[in-house]
């Protein structure tokens, strides 16, 4: 069990990027490998040796509701705390953190990584430190914030330096921190910014911040092509996530849950994932990179790559589909084409010979 067994997730962001996925779902319950993204988050926080979770959210917390369960399982404590205005990144962690009764995990809501989280808690707690950033190293520094490194310790941040002008120093904030309740005490409520407020106000002060290279994977999740990129690294295995560790790979590369079917006749190309129920029609051809959710239809002779289905989706007979997502119960009519990055909705559906171009999207039914 690690040192760390509190976390804060920063859960309340609208998505807007993601729309019109986000309009019914909230960003970080969106599927990821055909479960809600946080419910791996959950899992690894759990694995750290996390015993306890606030879930900072927007103004209504009722649909995180279906992450109790999920914490249950874990043996974890989980409360959503509802943000009703916008306080930027800290100042939802700020209202919530004096709960805390020792170091705790703060995490975007959106970030993927497979980071060792309980490395990282051990390394705060033996240091002593008032916070740890995980970084991770670019290779150019241009549009990012760079943390300046004396050892372990930052000393500063440079906005965006252009490349080279920084010489040793490539490292940039990765969006995990391990905090203590007393380092964020000095702060009012209301709005606040852990980049522009919080980390260089502790370091001007001379706390203890600690800066930690990681090598892991990390993905920011906030568009089509960056959530379509994270699966890419979740199913080729470049990136380990808990929800797929419960289904190993054929010799094909597919992780099948229960009930699913394939015709004798379909083609599947890995990495690919069919969630619980999903069925592919005879001579399709399904892969690589494609997430199929519960009890999608991909019916004969269709085409599916590079793309992630939401639960219930049809993809209908002799559809060509590439860089397609969907939320639940969407469909794709016989014979339609998708050249993605589209997205569907909750129900959308794409017109039967239609051809979606990248950019597409369509709402909600």
């Amino acid at each position: 069990m690690g040192d760390v067994q509190e976390a804060l997730i920063v859960a309340g962001g609208a998505g807007t990027r993601l729309r019109p996925l986000t309009d019914t779902t909230p960003k970080p319950l969106l599927p990821f490998c055909a479960a809600p993204f946080l419910a791996g988050v959950l899992a690894r926080l759990a694995d750290a040796g996390v015993r306890r979770v606030w879930l900072v959210v927007g103004a209504d917390p009722f649909p995180f509701r279906v992450l109790e369960p999920v914490a249950r399982a874990h043996g974890m404590e989980l409360e959503a705390v509802p943000e009703p205005e916008p306080l930027d990144t800290a100042g939802g962690v700020r209202s919530v953190i004096e709960r805390c009764e020792g170091s705790a995990f703060v995490l975007n809501g959106d970030v993927l990584t497979d980071v060792d989280l309980g490395a990282v808690g051990r390394g705060h707690v033996a240091a002593g430190a008032d916070a740890t950033l995980v970084l991770t190293r670019v290779e150019d520094t241009s549009p990012f914030g760079v943390c300046v490194l004396d050892g372990e310790r930052i000393t500063g941040f440079v906005e965006k330096p252009a490349p080279g002008t920084l010489p040793g120093q490539d490292a940039v904030n990765a969006g995990t921190y391990v905090l203590e309740p007393t380092a964020l005490a000095r702060f009012p409520l209301g709005r606040l910014s852990f980049e522009r407020r919080v980390f260089p106000d502790l370091v001007a002060s001379g706390a203890l911040v600690r800066g930690v290279v990681s090598d892991a994977a990390w993905a920011d999740l906030g568009t089509p092509e960056r959530y379509l990129e994270g699966h890419r690294l979740a199913l080729s295995g470049a990136l380990t996530w808990p929800t797929l560790a419960a289904l190993p790979a054929d010799a094909n590369g597919l992780r099948s849950g229960p009930d699913v079917a394939v015709a004798p006749g379909a083609t599947v190309v890995g990495p690919a994932l069919f969630a619980a129920g999903a069925t592919v029609g005879d001579g399709a051809r399904v892969g690589p990179d494609v997430v199929l959710g519960a009890g999608c239809r991909v019916g004969a002779g269709a085409t599916v790559t590079d793309s992630v289905l939401g639960a219930g989706t049809v993809v209908g007979a002799g559809a060509t589909v590439r860089g397609l997502l969907t939320g639940s119960g969407a469909a794709v009519a016989d014979a339609a084409v998708i050249a993605g990055p589209v997205v569907l909705g909750d129900g959308a559906v794409a017109p039967a010979g239609a051809t979606l171009e990248a950019g597409t999207r369509i709402p909600a039914v």
